[in-house]
């Protein structure tokens, strides 16, 4: 029974790419963890990559606007005075 790949299969240029990006996550907690020792110039460049694949969960901006009516405000100071 044979294993691996047919021969001529091309693996997808987004797949290279997100393995990649997971071998740089993965140095870095490694290094975060003690298990693997990187120079200061190894960290700054993995941090720099990984800022460039990853989105920034603190840049998040929430747009919300609730809406009451003066009726429903009355209901609410009713329901709270009982």
């Amino acid at each position: 029974m044979a294993r691996g790949r047919t021969p001529g299969f091309v693996m997808s240029h987004e797949h290279r790419s997100k393995i990649q990006n997971s071998q740089i996550l993965n140095a870095l907690i490694e290094h975060a963890e003690g298990r693997r020792d990187m120079s200061a110039s190894q960290v700054s460049a993995g941090l720099g990559l990984l800022k460039k694949v990853m989105p920034d969960l603190s840049q998040m901006q929430m747009d919300a606007s609730v809406t009451t009516s003066h009726e429903e405000a009355l209901d609410e100071l009713d329901g709270e005075g009982t």
